[in-house]
């Protein structure tokens, strides 16, 4: 049972995309329990702040020199290595593609070490240059913290590239665990290391979780014939081949990890407590990006750089267009949920010990805004991946920079005028919409379309269903008011729970009766499956599934 999980394959951009999200919502689900147990445990004050600004350094190296090098190097080269030795998608990965492989894990592994050991000497320079706004304990106990959290970049940079070859190999359900092994080592952390360590157990926690996160990957690329073998060549021709394609997305990636460096040390010159709301604000929008957007963007990835490599530009922009169309009518919904369920959602998920009812409305608030963005940052990570599959990572560097200016801009001049945290998310939800808006100009510029009309056209009706939706939830949540006390934990989740879901039944009502062709396809689904009658378009061969 454990082998077929980790060899099953789905070559289909939906079905993989189904995998990624589901794996990927139960990720959050665990992101949620971490998340409540962080902010009941310690609160959203001085040491919840220490924590998540103690994330930043460690992170800025994983996210720099890692998803860098997976996203626009190592997928695309391993790929066409695989392709050059005449390896299909069941023969394994052949010995140049383990030799690539291996070269790669080794010499990030010691680059990795080498700069964990760097980043543990001078955290204390790090940490002044980040949080301003922090003096003295607070200062010294994010130091701790981010020497501890310098372990996790390893593990995770040898995770990824694993998880590069489970992309490629087309192996999404390990791949997309593997983030819920991470959140299970930072509760684990919280819950049993916290009690008599304080917040820095739930810091070794994240070191943990890391090397779960690894763990089960490397068992995952066993199962399709990887065997690591420590190869030290950084001149190899593919390792020098994903440096060069790396090294633009690199500074792409530098330019947004500054942009979360400045947004972290303004919060820290607002109050206590306002990097912790923020970030938990953060993950909590950043939970239907994660499933929605990234999950489509992942699975959509490899069939688009296929197109873009053989020079089929109509079907690239076709299935840009179905999956663009997809995402945004899950999108739509969520933001409307977001928006008039913050307060529900806030308070259900973070709302316990030390989290009180001033930060629930805080993190509220700032969640609003947030949201306001939800639509732009679910489709850059699928708008962001076509560049890369069309060569080009510079143009994205660009306008990051460009990006990251207006947002820099904005943060300063909303937090001096009294707006705090809030004021944060408006500069954010801007600046991502202003991103995205731009790429999508650029890459029409260079397709000559993006199926614009039908998207429009089909947005059109998704927000009619919305704005339906959003009436419902309105007074289904005056109605409930009325039966239920809200001074409860349940019956605050009752009030959401069944506004959510009625609101939910309405937008796809609405959707199909204006003929929405992605609620007829949801409600096809739900018959087929009512009616326990076999797919006609599922084909099943030995492990292997695919849906066309």
């Amino acid at each position: 049972m454990l082998g077929k999980l980790f060899k099953k394959q789905k070559t289909s951009v939906r079905a993989a995309a189904l995998i990624l999200g589901i794996a990927t919502l139960a990720s959050r689900f665990v992101g949620i329990i971490r998340d409540r147990l962080l902010s009941g445990t310690f609160g959203a004050g001085p040491e919840l702040d220490a924590y998540y600004a103690a994330f930043r350094t460690p992170d800025l190296i994983y996210n720099l020199f890692v998803l860098g090098a997976i996203t626009a190097g190592f997928i695309p080269i391993f790929t066409a290595t695989l392709a050059k030795e005449g390896v299909e998608t069941d023969d394994g990965i052949g010995e140049r593609g383990n030799d690539l492989a291996s070269a790669l894990m080794t010499v990030l592994g010691v680059g990795l070490t080498v700069l964990a050991a760097v980043g543990i000497a001078i955290a204390p320079y790090a940490v002044a240059l980040l949080t301003p706004g922090f003096a003295g304990p607070q200062r010294e106990l994010t130091v701790a913290l981010t020497r501890i959290m310098f372990v996790s970049p390893v593990f995770l940079g040898l995770s990824s590239v694993l998880g590069g070859i489970l992309q490629t190999k087309r192996r999404f359900f390990v791949y997309a665990v593997a983030p819920v092994m991470y959140n299970v080592g930072i509760i684990l952390g919280t819950l049993f290391l916290a009690p008599t360590m304080g917040i820095r157990g739930a810091a070794i926690g994240v070191a943990i979780g890391a090397f779960a996160h690894l763990v089960v990957q490397a068992f995952a690329c066993g199962a399709v014939g990887f065997k690591f073998r420590f190869r030290w060549n950084p001149t190899d021709e593919g390792v020098v081949g994903i440096a060069r394609q790396t090294l633009p997305r690199v500074a792409s990636l530098a330019v947004g990890q500054i942009n979360l460096f400045i947004l972290v040390g303004v919060a820290s010159t607002i109050g206590a407590g306002s990097i912790a709301v923020f970030t938990l604000a953060n993950n909590l929008q950043n939970f239907p990006v994660g499933i929605l957007g990234v999950s489509f963007a992942v699975a959509a990835f490899p069939l688009i750089s296929e197109l873009a490599a053989k020079g089929r530009k109509q079907e690239l922009v076709e299935q840009f267009t179905r999956t663009v169309r997809t995402v945004l009518f899950l999108v739509v919904p969520a933001t409307v949920l977001m928006l008039l369920l913050r307060a529900q959602i806030v308070r259900v998920i973070l709302g316990s010990g030390r989290f009180d009812w001033n930060d629930t409305i805080d993190t509220a608030n700032t969640l609003a805004w947030l949201t306001m963005s939800l639509f732009a940052q679910a489709l850059y990570p699928l708008v962001v991946r076509v560049f890369f599959a069309l060569k080009d990572v510079k143009t994205p560097l660009v306008i990051s920079v460009i990006t990251v200016i207006i947002e820099r801009v904005l943060a300063w001049v909303f937090v001096s005028h009294g707006y705090g945290t809030p004021g944060l998310a408006v500069a954010f939800s801007i600046a991502s919409i202003f991103d995205v808006t731009v790429l999508w100009v650029m890459l029409k510029h260079r397709t000559g379309t993006l199926g614009e009309k039908e998207i429009i056209r089909a947005l059109l009706q998704m927000s009619i269903a919305g704005v339906a939706m959003a009436g419902v939830i309105q007074g289904v949540k005056a109605l409930v008011a009325a039966m239920v006390n809200m001074q409860t934990f349940w019956g605050i989740l009752t009030q959401g729970l069944v506004a959510g879901l009625i609101g939910l039944a309405v937008y796809m009502a609405v959707g199909y009766a204006l003929g929405l062709r992605e609620a007829r396809e949801v409600r096809k689904i739900y018959r087929r499956k009512a009616e326990l009658t076999p797919a006609s378009n599922i084909v099943q061969e030995g492990d292997n599934i695919t849906v066309e």
